[in-house]
């Protein structure tokens, strides 16, 4: 069956909703997240157009802003699937639980069809955060888990790793970029090989419409130097170190970067820097927060680098 899908003057027509504002709660809160042609057009799909009518209603009220009636939709929309799930059979925590239990096998048993289509069904039915915060990053430390333990293979794990990174790195390509924002350049120094953690800050990164050019795990620092050298608009740099041995070279380079370029942010986070404070860093900003709370960091903290010429 044919899916109906929306150009923004349409959706303008229906909704009343004027194309500024449309255009504001998408990039500011992401109300909707509509797909995108490859010549960038947004097509808005009937649930998109449902999601935005109940937000209009909501905002004609008097005292409710649209950030608080997108935090409204999405506890709607949590409370739909749990009641699904009930419904389905189970508790949500279990049928979370089942699915990761499921595409690890797959992946142990090398069955990468398989486990694509579990993948694929997952989003469908628990959508973006739930699937890749609840299944496929807990898959990813299990992974890792059983590497360390001995229970899967050096072979086992890379491709394990391999196929969840790049269904993840994917989303790369789904979210729009906004030109008014700075670029971020995202990776792991040298000799550090866990990049799952900035991975899935350069996924957010790009859900709020940011251009992130993502370098990945064990970059050397010339590369880096002469990729800046070359760049324009790269307004912050963000860096994950897990391995706390890499912290006093992790530093040197941040200083290095601070001194060439006194401008740019440097963000820095994971594992490595968790008890870290500002005053102990080169940093301009220490990341160890839980994912729900970068929203509030972006929006607070991310607009001195959107709105610096």
């Amino acid at each position: 069956m044919r899916t109906i899908v929306y150009s923004i003057k349409q959706v303008v027509e229906m909704l009343d909703i004027p194309s500024v504002t449309l255009r504001a709660w998408e990039n500011r809160y992401q109300a909707v997240v509509p797909e995108r042609t490859e010549s960038g057009y947004r097509l808005y799909n009937q649930q998109n157009i449902e999601d935005l009518r109940w937000l209009k209603e909501q905002t004609d009220k008097p005292g409710i802003s649209i950030s608080h009636a997108v935090r409204m939709l999405k506890q709607h929309k949590q409370k739909d699937l749990d009641e699904r799930l009930s419904v389905a059979g189970g508790d949500p925590k279990d049928a979370l639980d089942k699915m990761r239990q499921q595409i690890y096998a797959a992946l142990l048993d090398i069955q990468g069809e398989r486990a694509d289509a579990l993948i694929d069904f997952g989003f469908s039915l628990y959508g973006y955060e739930a699937m890749v915060h609840q299944v496929l990053v807990p898959v990813l430390v299990k992974v890792g888990d059983a590497w360390e333990q001995g229970t899967a293979t050096v072979a086992q794990e890379h491709y394990m790793t391999h196929m969840i990174t790049n269904r993840l790195s994917q989303f790369f390509h789904v979210f729009p970029v906004y030109a008014h924002l700075h670029k971020v350049l995202a990776f792991c120094p040298a000799g550090e090989h866990h990049q799952v953690g900035l991975l899935l800050f350069s996924l957010f990164l790009r859900r709020n419409g940011v251009e992130v050019i993502y370098l990945g795990s064990n970059t050397p620092e010339d590369g880096v130097m002469e990729l800046l050298a070359k760049q324009e608009r790269i307004g912050a740099v963000c860096l994950s170190v897990t391995n706390g041995t890499l912290v006093p070279y992790t530093e040197e380079l941040l200083e290095r970067l601070g001194s060439l370029y006194p401008e740019m942010q440097l963000i820095a986070g994971g594992k490595a820097y968790e008890g870290i404070g500002l005053k102990d860093t080169n940093a301009t900003y220490v990341m160890t927060e839980p994912p729900e709370q970068w929203q509030a960091w972006f929006d607070q903290e991310f607009a001195v680098i959107r709105h610096r010429a």
